[in-house]
């Protein structure tokens, strides 16, 4: 019966591959990856709930036929993997045990190391040449002066033998070294390739695959019968491939009536827009603000395009960008810039003369009131007593903190912008307590003299805003409604109000 394992995808779609005991685990990857068109270096395989060393034959995994293996994702980070390279006889003259070590990521290829191993920068005693040798071969086949013909360079990596130029372009993940160190011994073999055209096609290949680019090609000088190996990149820069994302520009707060994060009024609503205020209980002026009379938010009958709140790609990348920026370690501040923080903090809330508290009642009709910067919680408390129908009623004042949704204490002395750190136009939700009276819930909540004296509440419907349609590169607006203008065409980005998700 003929060997075989059974890889599962991600999608569970299965496929059989045939092997015999000294298949390489990477042969088995690729031929999967092939069969459901899918990048190799980016999934491994995976034998009873463990990685597999993809580096091994079947006989030496200890994998046995008709195994299950599962296609898994794995880090796209390449390793750092520590190489040495056995020379041959010929070539280790001078070099301690005939060894060259270095370290390499696992996305190098075979051919850049031996460039970068023959630039002498790994510790050896100077230049070598391991890419471009050739010999010369007389008409008769005999060796002696004539033509130079090229010697291709052969590793032997953990049982298998590369020797063709496309098997030298593989790398180390490819061939399943991702961590650890590696050993490749070196030996040449002669062609019937001539040395100058085994250069030109050299040469051609790297500028089919990477353009102008031809960072592993090589030029020799033919007519005295040598070769000069060409200087090749240092290996470092291939770990500063992966360069850190950008950090995403922070998207200003929406122009919403209310502010979503803090629970802030918008400066957006101007003052003409405020009722005209009276004169409350507590001889504060107040402004009063009745309920909606439609059911339907105002927001719901405005005209607008779907296409507007629909993600863009422009959109993930700054998600995942976000996500990648909060996943990085970030060092904690020291008790002494924890002082200065809170100094300043301090300081800036001392600056602050007055703020401006919405209070928004269970019927959805609020008032708006001044309170200056050494009032209290107590303050607060007793002045919307002073409003309401049932003053003897218990209720309770909540509003949204930094650390999220805060009630205010009944008899706190505790400032309001000092100490609850209000600032601005800040809102505070009103809702009656668990032992307030049926008659109190049902009822009316504000007092007959202020409810006569309630207005509606003003929204002055914003124009369109004309904007070309960058969707898909940059930063992308909102779409709106098509329109002919000028010869041109156009978009409007309307206002998103309270209530439209």
């Amino acid at each position: 019966m003929a060997l075989h394992v059974v890889i599962i995808d991600t999608k569970f779609r299965r496929h059989s591959v045939k092997t015999t005991p000294t298949t390489h685990l990477t042969d088995i990857l690729h031929e999967a990856c092939k069969k459901w068109n899918l990048n190799a270096a980016e999934y491994g395989l995976r034998h009873n709930n463990k990685l597999v060393d993809l580096s091994l034959t079947i006989r030496l995994s200890g994998i046995s036929s008709g195994a299950k293996l599962e296609l898994v994702l794995v880090s796209r980070s390449p390793s750092v993997v520590s190489v040495a390279l056995q020379l041959p006889e010929s070539e280790s003259t001078g070099i301690t045990n005939g060894r060259l070590v270095d370290k390499f990521p696992s996305n190098t290829t075979l051919w850049l190391m031996l460039r970068q191993f023959e630039s002498g920068a790994s510790g050896g005693t100077g230049t070598k040449n391991f890419t471009q040798q050739g010999v010369p071969h007389t008409e008769g086949g005999s060796i002696g002066a004539g033509r130079l013909f090229y010697l291709t360079p052969v590793l032997q990596v953990i049982g298998r033998e590369l020797s063709s130029f496309e098997d030298l372009q593989k790398t180390l993940g490819q061939l399943g070294i991702n961590s650890g160190t590696a050993l490749l011994r070196l030996s040449f073999r002669s062609t019937d390739t001539p040395l100058e055209e085994a250069m030109e096609n050299i040469t051609s290949y790297f500028k089919s695959v990477e353009g102008d680019k031809s960072t592993g090609a090589i030029t020799t000088t033919v007519g005295s019968g040598e070769s000069t190996p060409q200087t090749s990149p240092d290996i470092s820069e291939e770990l500063q491939r992966l360069k850190a994302p950008h950090d995403p520009t922070e998207n200003s707060k929406p122009t919403d009536l209310i502010d979503r994060e803090g629970g802030n009024v918008s400066s957006n609503q101007s003052t003409s827009s405020l009722a005209s205020p009276i004169s409350g209980s507590s001889q504060r002026a107040v402004s009063v603000f009745a309920a909606p009379s439609s059911t339907v938010p105002q927001a719901a009958r405005q005209a607008f395009n779907e296409a507007d709140y629909e993600p863009t790609i422009d959109h993930a990348k700054r998600h995942q960008a976000r996500l990648a920026n909060s996943t990085r370690n970030q060092r904690l501040p020291t008790d002494k810039e924890i002082a200065t923080q809170q100094e300043m903090k301090a300081q800036k809330s001392a600056e602050i003369k007055d703020i401006r508290i919405k209070i928004r009642f269970p019927d959805q009709s609020s008032v708006v009131m001044t309170f200056s910067n050494h009032e209290t919680a107590e303050n607060l408390h007793d002045a919307v007593r002073g409003m309401l129908e049932h003053e003897t009623e218990s209720f309770l004042l909540s509003f949204t903190a930094p650390g999220g949704p805060k009630i205010i204490p009944r008899d706190s002395k505790d400032e309001l912008i000092g100490k609850f750190g209000m600032k601005g136009s800040t809102l505070v939700n009103f809702f009656w307590d668990e032992g307030a009276s049926a008659i109190a819930r049902s009822g009316n909540v504000l007092n007959q003299i202020y409810a006569e004296q309630a207005q509606d509440i003003v929204v002055k419907e914003v124009e369109g805003v004309e904007v070309d349609d960058e969707r898909g590169s940059g930063l992308t607006l909102g779409k709106g409604k098509e329109k002919e203008k000028d010869g041109r065409k156009g978009q409007f980005k309307w206002l998103k109000l309270p209530g439209k998700k």
